[in-house]
């Protein structure tokens, strides 16, 4: 009875694959960090949102009617 013969396997090779990342893969996160941490350091530009008065009735009723 005769042994099976291993091969060896051959080395991966390299077609296509790029390591390299795109442009706008670093500079759209470093833009939105940069835009937030700007919020941060100055709030007084940020508003307060007004509420809609019917949307706020709409959920008192709600509340109203869940609470009976």
């Amino acid at each position: 009875m005769s042994a099976p013969v291993h091969t060896r396997p051959r080395p991966a090779t390299r077609m296509g694959a790029d390591s390299r990342l795109p442009w706008w893969a670093l500079a759209l996160p470093t833009l939105a960090f940069a835009a937030l941490l700007v919020l941060i350091l100055n709030p007084s530009d940020a508003q307060a949102a007004t509420g809609d008065p019917l949307i706020t009735d709409l959920f008192e009723r709600l509340q109203q009617l869940i609470s009976r």
